[in-house]
């Protein structure tokens, strides 16, 4: 049986359950509450010396860490990731903007506002992160303007790894009301067959 450390309210967790659960592929999810520091237990960081999660665990013990590199695991062969070796390239070039643009704005954001007192809350960073959440939220809805996905016009990995935390992005006070193509692609993504929401937790137990 496969094992994955997680989260639930993490958009990186939740990319892995997602693509797990529309794999079919069964998992045992162990939640790990890194507001309270369990991820920096011993035992933990005996697996992912970067205590973060997600961090996935074979069964036959071996680990790997990193959401982006748990979905190219198990998106290799399947119709979530594409055999054209232009378009496999796109769909990682998608996922490096997730986290070097994408992730590191929206998702801090939404981590700020979401989990942190307002007093603990620096509002000129706050205001520079929305500044480019915004900007990579526009690279999306002009790629979008001519394409009803990421890549290839199919549902793919790159298409997960945007969406998991474009779609709570009103968590973190981003407005998507000027973003109809975005909002047109998360309407997609939703119904692609075996989708679940970010906050499920009895998959695959």
């Amino acid at each position: 049986m496969l094992t994955l450390y997680d989260f639930l309210e993490s958009g990186n967790g939740y990319k892995v359950r997602l693509v797990l659960h529309q794999l079919g592929r069964p998992f045992r999810l162990v939640l790990k509450n890194i507001l309270r520091g369990e991820t920096r237990a011993p035992d933990f960081l005996a697996k992912n010396p970067n205590g973060r999660i997600p961090l996935l665990e074979l069964p036959d013990g071996r680990c790997l860490a990193e959401s982006d590199a748990i979905l190219f695991y198990f998106a290799e062969g399947t119709e979530y990731l594409p055999e054209d070796r232009y378009e496999r390239a796109q769909v990682l070039q998608w996922m490096f903007f997730e986290q070097y643009s994408h992730e590191p704005n929206i998702a801090t954001v939404r981590f700020w506002v979401h989990f942190m007192k307002p007093e603990q809350i620096d509002e000129r960073q706050l205001a520079k992160k929305r500044e480019l959440g915004y900007a990579a939220l526009g690279v999306m809805e002009k790629h979008l303007t001519t394409r009803s996905f990421v890549v290839g016009e199919r549902y793919s990995i790159a298409d997960v790894a945007l969406y998991a935390y474009t779609h709570v992005a009103h968590e973190g006070g981003f407005d998507l009301a000027s973003y109809p193509k975005v909002r047109s692609w998360l309407a997609r993504v939703v119904e692609q067959p075996r989708h679940v929401p970010i906050m499920k937790s009895d998959y695959g137990t």
